[in-house]
């Protein structure tokens, strides 16, 4: 892995500066989605169109897609020479990305009952991103970032950590709710009930924005803030969209529900 990467650039100065470029072509490509949003949905569940593909099976797609997301980091920080993960910040930084992608890929797509197949379009962008952010999150935390000796003892990383934890039991404990929604043989839409739902629209993207916010926090660079911008765009527009669709579909949906800020937005 090592000689791969000596290969595609001549010195660390010049992947760290590449690094720092993806961050910002990031960033560009949260504010294009968030254009590109204002006008389609993202084309995924009941959303989804031939328009963008033939159908791939739901449980596939997710296992598939998400799992460079967990490949990638992988070889990165056990088959190169990771300087920085001996560094207690950087262990527990690469810790809360590793738990919720292994949560994501080998244990969420066998737990879906049902589900629409996603386009092929949409699959596949996923696969691209996972590999992408893969690379610039744990290459960068692996090898290059360095934090003072009592970082996770600082303000920022404590509420940093703290605002992970509870968004990802948020997002964990609000998908649980979304597969219990039908019983064995039922078809159709429900209107979600428990836990966060009963304040907004998007639970579970409200608990995976959180997530990756207290995850930049803690983070503390442009990498990780560049992940959880893109994160707020593209899971803020599917919670709105969420909300809208709810309220056409419903006439009993509660009307005191917000789409994703509890008693606010």
């Amino acid at each position: 892995m090592d000689y791969i990467l000596k290969s595609l650039f001549s010195s660390e100065a010049e992947e760290l500066y590449i690094l720092d470029c993806s961050a910002y072509l990031l960033i560009l490509m949260a504010l294009l989605t968030f254009v590109t949003l204002l006008f389609e949905n993202v084309p995924y569940g009941r959303y989804a169109s031939s328009r963008y593909g033939f159908p791939v099976n739901v449980k596939f797609a997710w296992f598939v897609q998400e799992l460079p997301a967990i490949l990638v980091p992988f070889c990165l920080v056990f088959f190169t020479s990771a300087s920085r993960t001996s560094h207690l910040p950087n262990q527990l930084l690469l810790c809360m990305y590793f738990c919720h992608y292994v949560q994501r890929s080998l244990i969420y797509p066998f737990l879906i009952r049902g589900g629409k197949p996603t386009p092929f379009v949409s699959f596949a962008l996923a696969i691209v991103f996972c590999i992408f952010n893969g690379y610039l999150q744990t290459r960068y935390l692996s090898h290059y970032a360095e934090y003072p000796a009592d970082w996770v003892t600082h303000p920022c990383f404590i509420s940093g950590a703290i605002l992970w934890f509870a968004g990802w039991l948020i997002n964990v404990h609000s998908d649980h709710i979304l597969r219990n929604l039908r019983k064995p043989g039922e078809t159709g839409y429900k209107i979600p009930r428990g836990g966060l739902f009963e304040f907004v629209s998007g639970a579970n993207f409200f608990g995976e924005i959180t997530e990756w916010a207290g995850f930049a926090l803690a983070g503390h660079s442009i990498h990780s803030l560049a992940f959880a911008f893109f994160t707020l765009v593209v899971l803020a527009s599917r919670a709105m969209a969420h909300h809208k669709w709810y309220l056409t579909k419903f006439e009993d949906y509660p009307k005191s529900r917000k789409a994703l800020l509890p008693f606010v937005f």
